[in-house]
């Protein structure tokens, strides 16, 4: 396997609430903080299996308990104020409160004007920027009095290469919201010592919704697994919340940062280039030393 960020018991009885997670990124980070002794509560629409993607948010509780978590499953949809104030009421209850919140819920359409109808462009800003905003707002009350919190947006950089607003500008200026989210709340609760950060993928993640929504089974093949997020992630939230905050991170840079350089145990197909390595990433924030995009032959 190689080099891998070890386990360290560090969220033994903290509590992560999370927004989807029922399969990929999400589910990933949730497992990984799950082996550290964590509580999830995974607030997301599926109840019942998806026709094209699998797991739910009971399958998905199923996986964290036997990776050493406790879980809570909680039926929500992002876009409705009352449900997400409800189950963060519900998380606190059951686990005594929130030190992290993960902001992960997001809608993907990658097509430009013309091809993008209204349903799907409020669908994405709906889910994806004020989804973020509703979460982070929910939450804040309780991270206020947690020990080290933090709020972690999957959302890329602010400062972007305008080419990819060009591309589709739907789905890019719903992830650029979630992106100030970061920026604007790190700066307004500083002094309350939470951390406000972004985490992006350098290149595509290999995930079912992925697969079924953008790149088919064989574009997978130049992704790199979701276990690189899930490590990045754990990284990020065990830092000191408050001299950590307000930054744009790219997973392999984090890892890179914390010692990491074996980044081929990552890739699906070592023998396949990966995809992405500037997707949606300003030209300031380069491949690490050492790491490459090409295949491993």
């Amino acid at each position: 396997m190689g080099q891998a960020i070890p386990q360290t018991g560090a969220f033994k009885e903290k509590t992560l609430f999370m927004t989807g997670g029922s399969r990929g990124i999400g589910l990933a980070i949730a497992l990984r903080v799950a082996r550290d002794g964590g509580n999830v509560a995974i607030a997301a629409k599926t109840a019942a299996p998806h026709k094209h993607l699998p797991g739910t948010i009971y399958t998905a509780a199923e996986e964290i308990e036997k990776a050493g978590g406790r879980a809570l499953p909680l039926v929500v949809d992002v876009r409705n104020d009352a449900q997400v104030f409800e189950a963060v009421e519900k998380t606190v209850e059951a686990f005594g409160g929130i030190d992290i919140c993960l902001n992960n819920a997001s809608a993907i359409s990658l097509t430009g004007t013309l091809e993008t109808d209204m349903k799907k462009y409020d669908l994405m800003h709906q889910i994806t920027a004020r989804g973020a905003f509703l979460t982070s707002k929910a939450c804040i009350p309780h991270l206020k009095r947690a020990p080290n919190p933090h709020v972690l947006n999957m959302s890329p950089p602010l400062a972007m290469p305008v080419k990819w607003l060009g591309r589709h500008v739907a789905y890019t200026s719903a992830k650029l919201v979630m992106a100030m989210c970061t920026a604007g709340m790190a700066e307004e609760f500083r002094d309350d010592g939470i951390a406000f950060n972004s985490l992006w993928p350098r290149t595509g993640i290999a995930t079912a919704a992925i697969e079924f929504a953008v790149s088919g089974q064989e574009g997978l093949r130049g992704c790199r697994t979701v276990d690189i997020m899930a490590d990045a992630a754990h990284v990020i939230l065990m830092k000191e919340a408050r001299t950590f905050s307000g930054n744009f991170l790219i997973d392999d840079q984090v890892l890179y940062d914390a010692g990491i350089r074996d980044f081929d145990q990552y890739r699906v197909d070592p023998t396949h280039d990966l995809g992405g390595g500037d997707y949606m990433i300003p030209d300031t924030m380069p491949l690490p030393p050492g790491v490459s995009l090409k295949a491993v032959r």
